[in-house]
């Protein structure tokens, strides 16, 4: 992550978001009750940070959650959204409150979170600077494109249980690339773009 996207994730959120296990223990932050809303999770991630708001919903697509019906849809609106304001040059995250509204059970997040943590806290002990070709700005314009592309092509597959979370792992590793500098994630991402799109062909084909 650079230096100016840690200073606003800290003028947004109090701390910054260095990390997946950052990210983790800020949607963590978010349960006041019952439910957790989409509204409860930009106030604890931060409306200036992009990288981690793009990894959030993509996260949580790679989770069970993906299973319930629709999620999948309005977790590609918010990544859409998201990216298209980045690619805009936008200095704040706008979402209209329609989504800000949704909401999310406190107890299933939950369990999502638990099974993220060990993954993330082993991504958090491998992310490095490498590959700087690959998150420089134009190609960092490529991958917030391509992360476009994948969020118009999810809606269409989430007719075919848990496939939705296949194409949520790329964009994770994009995102992942684009908060740590690491351009092995995303060169992670385009590997696992295209194991997808063999996954969606086979699935298809048979």
């Amino acid at each position: 992550m650079t230096t100016a996207d840690m200073s606003n994730a800290e003028a947004s959120s109090g701390q910054p978001l260095r990390s997946l296990t950052d990210i983790l223990d800020a949607l963590r932050n978010a349960e006041h009750g019952e439910n957790v809303s989409v509204r409860d999770i930009l106030a604890e991630v931060g409306v200036r940070s992009f990288a981690p708001t793009i990894l959030v919903p993509a996260l949580i697509l790679i989770t069970p959650l993906s299973g319930i019906f629709g999620l999948p849809t309005i977790g590609a609106i918010f990544i859409l959204l998201i990216t298209a304001q980045k690619l805009a040059g936008r200095k704040h995250v706008w979402l209209p409150e329609f989504l800000k509204r949704r909401e999310v059970p406190s107890d299933k997040l939950n369990k999502a979170l638990d099974w993220l943590e060990k993954p993330c806290r082993w991504i958090d002990n491998r992310t490095d600077k490498r590959v700087s070709v690959l998150v420089s700005r134009p190609a960092n314009i490529v991958t917030l494109s391509v992360i476009i592309a994948i969020t118009l092509v999810i809606p269409v597959l989430e007719v075919l249980p848990m496939v939705t979370s296949v194409f949520a792992i790329a964009i994770s590793f994009f995102a992942i690339g684009l908060l740590a500098r690491d351009g092995l994630f995303t060169l992670l991402g385009y590997i696992q773009i295209g194991l997808s799109v063999a996954l969606v062909w086979w699935l298809g084909s048979g």
